[in-house]
C-alpha cells in the first residue's frame, strides 16, 4: 500500500471513528422510541412485544398512555413516533386530516380478520335484536342505555352518531362511558341475570370470543364491521430511523397471537411480561420481524434477542 493510501485510510478510520454512528442502525436520536398506549387490552400487547423486542436490539421504548386523539396530535407535533392501533375503517374520522396534511403516515397492516361494533347477548338476539334498528323497539328492556369504552374513542363517537340520526330510532339511548375493563364488567354481571345489555365489541378479545353474543346488522357505512389494524407513524420518522422504522414496519400480528397476550393481561399481566414469555413460547415469529433489521449499534438483530429473551 502507498504512503498515500495509508494516511488516506488512516484519516478515512479517524472519521469513522468519531462519528460514533458509521457502524450504527440509526443515529443517537432514534435510540428512545416512543409508542401509544390507549388502554386497549390488544394494543397493550402489541405495543409490549415491540417494547420487549425494541430492548433487546438496544433501543429505549417509551409507552406513553394517550387517548386517542392526543395520540394523533401527538404524533402530528413530533411528541410520538409509533401507534400500532389504527382500528380502520372505524377511525376514518380520527386519522383522516393527518393523513391529508401528511403528518401522520401508514406503514403497514399488522392485523386482519378482526371485528367491530355493536353487539348483544345471544338471547337479546333471539328475543327480537338483530339489527340497529332493533334497539329502539325494545328500548325499556335495555333501560335506554348502550355501554362503550373510554371517552374519546372512535366507537363511542360512532355510538354517539347513531343515536344522533333520527333513522336509527335511538332517540333518549344514552351512552355509558367507562374502560375496556368496566364495560365488560358491567355487561358480564348483566348477562349473568339475562338482562339485556347492548355493548361495544371486537375481535381479537379473549373475554368476548367466549361469550354467546352476536354483532348487530344494519350499521351501514359507520366503520363497524370487518376490520383491520395498521401500525401510524409520525412524519419522517422511517427515513429519519430506517432501522427501527424497518422493525416497526414489519411488525405483523394474529388473532390468536393476540387472544393468548390479551387474556394473560386481563387477568393481570403485565404487558411487557406477558409479550416476553409469548415470544420464548413462540421463538420461530420474530423471523419476518426481523427482515432487514440490525440491533441499534449494528449488530445481529436475531443473536440479540435470542440472548434477551434466554436471559
Amino acid at each position: 500500500m502507498s504512503p498515500l493510501k495509508t494516511i488516506a485510510g488512516a484519516l478515512g478510520l479517524t472519521v469513522v471513528l468519531s462519528s460514533g454512528v458509521a457502524f450504527a442502525g440509526d443515529a443517537d436520536s432514534c435510540r428512545k422510541v416512543r409508542l401509544s398506549d390507549v388502554g386497549w387490552t390488544d394494543i397493550q400487547a402489541t405495543t409490549g412485544v415491540a417494547s420487549v423486542l425494541l430492548t433487546a436490539l438496544g433501543y429505549q421504548p417509551d409507552v406513553i398512555q394517550l387517548s386517542v386523539p392526543v395520540t394523533y396530535a401527538s404524533l402530528k407535533n413530533k411528541d410520538l413516533d409509533v401507534f400500532l392501533g389504527n382500528w380502520m375503517p372505524s377511525m376514518t374520522n380520527d386519522i383522516k386530516e393527518y393523513t391529508a396534511d401528511g403528518s401522520v403516515e401508514t406503514v403497514s397492516q399488522n392485523l386482519e380478520g378482526a371485528g367491530y361494533g355493536l353487539v348483544v347477548p345471544t338471547y337479546v338476539a333471539e328475543g327480537g335484536v338483530k339489527s340497529l334498528s332493533d334497539l329502539g323497539k325494545f328500548k325499556d328492556k335495555f333501560n335506554g342505555k348502550i355501554y362503550g369504552i373510554e371517552a374519546g374513542n372512535d366507537g363511542n363517537r360512532i355510538i354517539l352518531d347513531m343515536i344522533s340520526k333520527p333513522e336509527n330510532k335511538l332517540e333518549g339511548f344514552q351512552l355509558v362511558e367507562s374502560s375496556e375493563a368496566g364495560m365488560l364488567t358491567q355487561a358480564e354481571q348483566m348477562m349473568k341475570s339475562n338482562e339485556w345489555v347492548a355493548f361495544l365489541g371486537w375481535t381479537p378479545h379473549p373475554v368476548m370470543g367466549e361469550m354467546k353474543i352476536v354483532y348487530l346488522d344494519g350499521m351501514g357505512d359507520s366503520g363497524f364491521g370487518a376490520a383491520t389494524v395498521h401500525t401510524n407513524v409520525r412524519k419522517g420518522y422511517v427515513a429519519e430511523c430506517p432501522n427501527a422504522g424497518k422493525f416497526i414496519s414489519n411488525l405483523k400480528f394474529t388473532l390468536s397471537m393476540e387472544n393468548e397476550m390479551m387474556d394473560a393481561i386481563l387477568k393481570g399481566g403485565n404487558a411487557d411480561t406477558v409479550a416476553s414469555d409469548w415470544l420464548k413460547k413462540n421463538p420461530d415469529a420474530v423471523t419476518p420481524w426481523l427482515d432487514g433489521v440490525t440491533t441499534f449499534d449494528g449488530g445481529d438483530a436475531a443473536a440479540a434477542v435470542k440472548a434477551a429473551l434466554a436471559g
